[in-house]
This record gives structure tokens, sequence and C-alpha cells, in this order.
């Protein structure tokens, strides 16, 4: 049976895109096709996790229903009650099988029968919506609005990470003929520039170079597996992560505006960033601002709330901390990905230790086109060289 994966190849674009020429003519004149784009998404998730995938597409069902039971059942309890121990529990359970698809491969060679493609973004998705709800933020919640958000197609597999509230805003608010056809345009634009980034230089640099820049540093490695070679791969490693994910990403937010949809964007040229602050409000944006919403000032209102610590700079480096180890263990168990949240907390906490100097001391330190273009260079390599923790390949050069 046919199986289609998200942004593979032209083939899915072309028949996706057909499939859609309804539901565009539809919104062009003023009207969203809702039972029509339901049967297309369903199809093209289907297809998904049809064939080898078919048990992916069973966990898929499973999970979707265990998390709407979650939700709505956690949405009626917050209409009356607001107790903190029943939110912990439900926000728990909400993350339970994606920690168990986590750990799984960490305890054997087998991957969870729970897992399937997407179920990260999913469980961000789902876990925003209690937290909002506990927060008061989201008052109703519709059931088909919740699941035409955690199902909406572009985005299923691999973000970017969309809000309830927007998303539902922009759902119920069909946008005008105008908008629509600038919304077009963009899309288009994106579809482009997104083939030149994934078809294009993903790769060149992924493809062609990286394997070739890999066993240059196996074959000729010195101390500590040091080389050339390995600095290279180091920045091949760096372009190919950028421009194969940019590009997804790009797919991704251009069929949201096919489907009168404003997702939002995912990166923002995140090598020119001037600092390590500034780079994680430019990489992965959606993902970036999750954790910083829901996991570093919770957690650093939560430490000011019980006075657990009472100096602000102590407090935001503990936020942290943990903030970035849990982004560490969220992309997998082992030391490489949680060296690398650990590296970027660090990078963070020196980070603002500089600025703070540089606050007090801005009349002797310049500040022009020079030491900018300085600032740029040192959190470009930095940022390569965490990209080199997270690749993994240290761990083939010294442990395998």
């Amino acid at each position: 049976m046919i199986n289609l994966q998200p942004y593979a190849d032209p083939k899915y674009f072309v028949l996706l895109l057909v499939a859609l020429l309804p539901l565009m003519i539809g919104l062009y004149y003023g009207h969203r096709l809702r039972v029509y784009e339901t049967i297309v998404s369903a199809a093209f998730i289907t297809l998904m996790f049809t064939g080898a995938k078919w048990q992916q597409g069973v966990a898929l069902i499973a999970y979707v229903v265990y998390q709407l039971l979650l939700v709505t059942g956690y949405a009626r309890y917050r209409q009356t009650k607001n107790t903190t121990p029943v939110f912990v529990s439900v926000v728990a359970l909400s993350i339970l099988p994606l920690v168990i698809v986590k750990v799984t491969p960490a305890l054997g060679p087998n991957q969870s029968l729970l897992g399937f493609l997407g179920i990260s973004y999913l469980t961000f998705k789902a876990v925003q919506v209690l937290m909002e709800l506990r927060d008061g933020t989201i008052k109703q919640l519709s059931l088909g609005m919740f699941l035409r958000f955690m199902l909406f197609m572009p985005v299923i597999s691999s973000g970017p990470i969309d809000r309830y509230r927007r998303f539902a805003k922009d759902y119920e608010q069909v946008p005008t003929q105008s908008d629509y056809v600038g919304m077009l345009e963009r899309a288009v634009w994106y579809l482009f520039l997104g083939f030149f980034y994934k078809f294009i230089l993903g790769y060149v640099f992924g493809t062609l170079w990286l394997p070739r820049l890999a066993q240059a540093a196996l074959v000729h490695r010195g101390w500590l597996g040091l080389s050339p070679a390995l600095g290279l791969y180091m920045y091949d490693y760096a372009m190919y992560l950028f421009f194969d994910f940019a590009g997804y990403s790009l797919f991704a937010v251009a069929l949201s505006l096919v489907m009168g949809i404003n997702t939002p964007m995912n990166f923002n040229r995140p090598f020119q960033a001037h600092n390590i602050k500034d780079f994680w409000n430019r990489w992965h944006m959606t993902l970036s601002f999750w954790f910083r919403d829901f996991i570093f000032m919770r957690v650093t209102f939560f430490i000011m709330k019980h006075k657990l610590i009472k100096n602000r700079i102590r407090i935001s480096q503990v936020a942290y901390l943990i903030n970035f180890l849990v982004m560490g263990f969220w992309h997998g168990v082992t030391w490489y990905y949680i060296v690398y949240g650990l590296f970027h907390a660090g990078a963070i906490i020196i980070n603002d230790y500089w600025l703070r100097f540089k606050k007090k001391h801005r009349k002797q330190l310049p500040h022009n086109r020079w030491t900018e273009a300085l600032a740029i260079f040192i959190t470009f390599n930095v940022v390569c060289f965490s990209f080199l923790i997270f690749s993994g390949f240290l761990d083939t050069l010294w442990f395998k």
C-alpha cells in the first residue's frame, strides 16, 4: 500500500496541492470547507502510517483518544475547581507516553510500541492546553477544535508548535479574499525557499559532504579525536541541520497558509544571532518559546513563590539549568543530548554574566560594527560546537 511521508519528495506536494484545490477555491470565496478539509487531512495522515508503519497509526489513534480524555476531563474539572495536585497529576499523565517512548531505547534495543511520528509535538500541544486551562487563559474548550488543533495535518509530524487560542482564532475567522491571496503569495515563496533549503542545500551538506567528512574524521583522528576533518564536519553538520529542518518548517508553514492558517515561523536567521540568548530567540522559535513559557517561567515562579532562592540571578540560573536539561532529555536519553542541553544552559548563564558586566562598563567597552561582527562570529562557533555534541558523532568517534 502507498505510504506518504510528509514533504519527503515532490510527489507528496503535487498530490497534496491537488487534494487541497477545492479547499483553496472555497477559502478564496470566503468559505472554509470544514468537512472536506477533515477528509483530506484524515486521508493524508492515514497515508503517513500505512504499510510497515501501521503500528504507529494505531499508537496515534490510541494516543489522541488518551489525550482527549485527559484534556476534556480536566477542562470539566477546571470549571469548578483548581487544585495543584490534580493539575500536576494530569500533566504527568499527559507526558507519560512521551517519557516511555524516550526512555525505552535507553533500556534496551527495541523502540516503544507507543511511539509514532509526531508524538513529541502533539504532547507539547496537549500540555500547553492543560496549562492554559489551569491559568484560565482558555475559558472554553471545544472538542472539535481541540482535535483539529492536535491533528492539523501540515504540522503534525515535526511542528512548528502552534498555540491553541491562536490556532482557533485563525480557524474561526476565514481570511478575506485579499488576505488569502497574500497568504498564497507567501506560501509560494516559502515552498520555493523550502525546496532550495531542503532538497538542494540540505542534499549538498547532508548527503554529499557529511558522510565523507565523517569518514575523514574517523580516519585522521588525533588527540581526543581532533582533526581538521572534525572541524569541517562540525560546520557542515550545523549547515545541514539548519537547512534540512528550516526547509521542512517552511513547507509546513506554506501548506498551513494554503489551508488558511497562519502557523508561526520556526526560524529567523539564527546564525546572525549576537549572543546565545538571541540565538534561542531565532532558532526553532516555537519550541524555544514553548520551553520559555511552560518550563523556564514556571520554574522561576515556583522558586520565587516558595522562596527557595532569594537571589534573582541565581533563580534564573537554576531555571536555565532545569529548562535546558529537560530539553536535552526530550531529545533523547543519551549522554550527548543531555550534555547538549547543559552546554546551552551554561552558555546562557555565562552570557548573562557578560551582559551585566558590559552594562556596568559600557563606557569602556566599544560598540560598533566590528564588535557586533565579533559577537556573531563567537556565537556562531559556540552554536556549531553545540551541534557537534548534539549530532552524536563524538560518541562514535570516542566510544565506538
